[in-house]
Parts: C-alpha cells; sequence; structure tokens
C-alpha cells in the first residue's frame, strides 16, 4: 500500500520556569563617629614617630665646612661645602618619603578601621611628624655641632646642618597618603574589606 505517513509533530519540551533572584547588599555607608577615637589615636601614634625621624635626620644630615671672613666675621662656606644645604634637605625629604610609606601601608593594615576617616588622621599626625622632626632636629642637630667658645677670624668651623625651607615637611603627608591611596585602589571592595577582618 502506498500510503504516505502522516508527519510526525514534535512538541517543544517546556522548560522549568527558572526564577533568579538578586539581593543587591546595600552599599556600606562611611563610618565616622566609631571611627574617630582610632582616627586621633593614628594621628597621635604618628605624630610621636617625628622624634626618631629627628634623630636619624641629624645623624645623617652633613655638616658644612665654614670660614670665618676676616672682613665682617661671617661664616662663608668653602669650595663647594654649599651644596650640604641641598643634600641636608633631600636627606630630610627621603627620610619624610620612607616613613610616610610605611605609615600609610601600617595604616592600612588597621583592616577594621580602614576609610577616610582613619585616612584623614594619619595625613594629619604625619604633617605633625614633618613638622616636628624638622623642629625637633634643628635642635639636635645644633648640639651635634657645638661652636666653640672664641672665633677668631680665618678659623674653619664644622657648623651644624639646617633646613632653610618648610617645604621638606611635606615629604611624610605625601607618602603616607600615596600609600594608602594606591592600597585602596589596588582592594576594590566597596567597603575596603572591613567585613573580612
Amino acid at each position: 500500500m502506498d500510503e504516505k505517513a502522516a508527519p510526525v509533530r514534535i512538541e517543544p519540551v517546556p522548560e522549568p520556569p527558572y526564577v533568579y533572584h538578586y539581593y543587591p547588599r546595600p552599599r556600606p555607608k562611611v563610618v565616622v563617629k566609631r571611627d574617630l577615637l582610632p582616627g586621633l589615636v593614628v594621628a597621635l601614634t604618628t605624630f610621636a614617630f617625628g622624634l626618631p625621624a629627628a634623630y636619624l635626620w641629624s645623624w645623617l644630615a652633613p655638616a658644612q665646612l665654614k670660614i670665618v671672613s676676616a672682613q665682617d666675621s661671617k661664616f662663608y662656606p668653602i669650595g663647594v661645602e654649599s651644596y650640604h644645604r641641598l643634600d641636608a634637605l633631600m636627606v630630610f625629604v627621603l627620610i619624610g618619603l620612607g616613613a610616610g610609606v610605611v605609615t600609610g601601608i601600617a595604616t592600612w593594615l588597621l583592616r577594621q578601621r580602614r576609610g577616610p576617616v582613619v585616612m584623614l588622621g594619619m595625613t594629619a599626625g604625619s604633617f605633625g611628624a614633618g613638622w616636628f622632626a624638622q623642629f625637633l632636629g634643628g635642635s639636635l642637630a645644633a648640639a651635634a655641632y657645638p661652636l666653640p667658645s672664641t672665633i677668631k677670624a680665618n678659623d674653619t668651623l664644622l657648623i651644624a646642618p639646617a633646613l632653610e625651607t618648610w617645604w621638606g615637611i611635606l615629604a611624610w603627608p605625601l607618602g603616607a597618603a600615596l600609600a594608602y591611596g594606591c592600597c585602596t585602589a589596588w582592594n576594590g571592595l566597596d567597603d575596603l574589606g572591613r567585613r573580612l577582618g
């Protein structure tokens, strides 16, 4: 029998109704009141580290060899000794930058307190530490190179290093803020990982 076979109709299999639920986690807010005391502690601790920085600068900064003028009894540097003015500033800036990077990383490791409040406390403490290191470092250097009681014309003396500008105190807070900012950018979490600590 030459009968045509009826075409088989295939019904599509219905898929189960998959329902996806997305529960967005609320964005964390900046914690201010709870971080005020830790921010103050970070600022004061950082400020205290200005003392060893001042001692280190007074120990590393080079003194200038100067001669006493016969005309006006002023001190004048011999040869290229005047370059030590810049050397003293650069030593201070390098100490400040190094201390700032260490301060920024150490503050970042306080996981439960990460955020802008502690960062501002760290930056303010770093600025104060830089000022304290410059203020105390000059006194320590002057005590390390005392002037003789009698000074005559044409005497050569070692004069204590001095910082003649205040721009060097910006190195510490800049290094600290840069290190903390790099750690924040590298982290990438909305709450900076506070909830994981």
